[in-house]
């Protein structure tokens, strides 16, 4: 199981409101956070907004249905919980929704992508996508939802992290 909790490196800890607009927010501050870091090139920074909009998506859908309200803002929603920490030269993010829980193997089968029989289905596609961008996908149940935790690695071989490291490396932030 995966420590999200973890005390080695920098978390940054956003309590979004349920709401579809915050998804951009969302997109933006994982999009920050891994711009400062060589180790992640573009496409790699592309793929964590994708990989974060899908599943804040997920998470917002999740606490409206689960709560039976519709996607229009609500004082009584809960927030969707976005933590990330970045240590040892890899982001972990994890998204925790109040949506009743979530179980991965009841996700129905859809075709492929690339099949023109996948134009019959309307949506479906953020878990496969999120499971083809992550290097680590987990779905944690908690007591009221869920929370699903993505880890990425880079794609550019070579280089040191700079930040998340450990105090005195040759990798870590200073500030």
């Amino acid at each position: 199981m995966t420590d999200v909790t973890a005390a080695a490196g920098d978390v940054v800890e956003l309590e979004l409101p349920a709401r579809p607009e915050v998804v951009s927010v969302a997109r933006l501050v994982i999009g920050a956070l891994v711009a400062v870091d060589p180790l992640f090139d573009e496409e790699r920074c592309a793929d964590l907004r994708l990989a974060v909009s899908e599943a804040c998506t997920n998470a917002i859908q999740a606490e409206m249905v689960g709560r039976g309200r519709d996607a229009v803002a609500d004082p009584e929603a809960e927030p969707i919980v976005m933590r990330c920490v970045l240590a040892d030269g890899q982001i972990e993010v994890a998204i925790t929704d109040h949506g009743g829980g979530f179980d991965p193997s009841g996700l129905q089968e859809h075709p492929e992508v690339t099949s023109p029989d996948r134009l019959n289905y309307e949506g479906g596609l953020g878990i496969p996508l999120i499971t083809m961008l992550a290097d680590h996908l987990e779905f944690l149940p908690t007591a009221d939802g869920t929370t699903v935790v993505m880890r990425f690695e880079p794609r550019t071989p070579g280089l040191r992290p700079i930040i998340g490291g450990a105090p005195g490396s040759a990798g870590s932030s200073t500030g």
